[in-house]
C-alpha cells in the first residue's frame, strides 16, 4: 500500500457524519474534519481529462485556499443509487426510464454497487447494493400511478449512501422533476446528498407535450441538484443518445478526481460554506460540488 493510498484511508476514517430521518421534520447533521471532493474534469470537446498532478489543483474555501491532505487519480469502485420514477406523470415513459436503468447496469464493473429504488405516492426498494447486471424481476412490473416524493427519494438515496464504504457516491434521477408529495423539501434533500458526498445525475423523463411553463420550473429543479453536487443534467434521452448518456455516467464514476482537505475554519456555526476547485491548466471545464454546510452545535 503507497503512502497516498495511506493518507486517502485515514482521512476517510475522520470524515464522520450522522444522517437521520425520526420524524418528518429530520435534522441532518455532520461532523467532519475532512472534506472529501469528488471532480470530473473534462476539456472542451466534453471528454474526460486524466494525467493530471495534485500539484495542478488548488482548494479555496469560502475564498481561502486550503491544503490538500491527499489526492487520488486510479479507478476506484463506486457505490451509486437509481431512483426511477415511477409516479402518475410518467405514463408510458416507465418504460423508458427503466431502459436507462438496465443500459446503467451493463457498465458496471465488478467493484461497483447499485440499488434501485422507484417512488411515487412511497418510496420502494426494487433491489439492494449489489455488483449484478441483471434487473430483478419485479422492476419489470413498475406501473405509473400515485403522487411524486422526489424529494423524500433523494434523501433517503443519500441516507443510504452515506454508510457504503466507496469514497465516489453517485445518485442517478431518472424523473420529470415534478415534486407533490414529498415531506422534505428540496433543500433538505439537496443537503443530505452533500453531507453524503454524492454526486447526483439527473435525467430529464417530461414528456414531451408537457407545458412549457411546467417542463421549464421541473427542469430548473432536476439541474439545480446536478450542478450544486458536481453531477450533470441530463435533457430527454432516447435510442443512441440514452445508451451514450449512461454509458459516460459510468465511466465518468470509475474516472474522477478524489481530493480531501481539513478546512481551515473550524467553527461548528452551521453555515454554508462554499468550496471552489481551481487547475492551472486552462480551457478545462471542473464539475465537483459547491459547498457544504459546516457542522453546527
Amino acid at each position: 500500500m503507497t503512502h497516498r493510498h495511506i493518507l486517502l484511508i485515514a482521512a476517510l476514517v475522520f470524515f464522520t457524519f450522522n444522517l437521520h430521518a425520526q420524524n418528518d421534520d429530520d435534522v441532518i447533521t455532520v461532523d467532519s474534519s475532512i472534506v472529501v471532493l469528488n471532480a470530473t474534469i473534462t476539456d472542451s470537446a466534453g471528454k474526460a481529462v486524466g494525467g493530471l498532478k495534485q500539484k495542478q489543483f488548488s482548494v479555496f474555501e469560502d475564498g481561502v485556499e486550503q491544503k490538500i491532505e491527499s489526492f487520488t487519480t486510479e479507478e476506484t469502485p463506486f457505490a451509486a443509487v437509481i431512483l426511477l420514477d415511477t409516479s402518475g406523470s410518467m405514463e408510458e415513459r416507465v418504460t423508458l426510464a427503466r431502459s436507462a436503468a438496465i443500459q446503467f447496469l451493463n457498465g458496471l464493473r465488478r467493484e461497483d454497487n447499485v440499488a434501485i429504488y422507484n417512488f411515487y405516492s412511497k418510496l420502494e426498494l426494487v433491489q439492494d447494493f449489489s455488483n449484478t447486471q441483471n434487473l430483478r424481476e419485479q422492476a419489470f412490473d413498475l406501473r405509473a400511478k400515485g403522487m411524486t416524493v422526489l424529494n423524500d427519494a433523494i434523501y433517503k438515496a443519500a441516507v443510504d449512501l452515506s454508510t457504503r464504504p466507496e469514497k465516489r457516491r453517485a445518485i442517478i434521477v431518472l424523473s420529470d422533476g415534478a415534486d407533490t408529495a414529498s415531506k422534505r423539501n428540496s433543500d433538505k434533500a439537496l443537503k443530505a446528498a452533500l453531507l453524503a458526498n454524492a454526486t447526483i445525475y439527473t435525467v430529464d423523463m417530461s414528456a414531451s407535450n408537457a407545458a412549457a411553463k411546467d417542463r421549464a420550473h421541473n427542469q430548473g429543479v432536476l439541474k439545480n441538484f446536478a450542478e450544486k453536487t458536481g453531477g450533470k443534467f441530463v435533457a430527454t434521452p432516447g435510442g443512441v443518445a440514452m445508451r451514450d448518456t449512461f454509458t459516460r455516467i459510468v465511466e465518468e464514476l470509475g474516472q474522477q478526481y478524489t481530493i480531501t482537505y481539513s478546512p481551515s475554519n473550524s467553527n461548528k456555526d452551521g453555515k454554508w460554506r462554499t468550496i471552489e476547485l481551481r487547475i492551472s491548466r486552462p480551457n478545462l471545464t471542473i464539475r465537483t460540488r459547491k459547498g457544504y454546510n459546516a457542522p453546527k452545535k
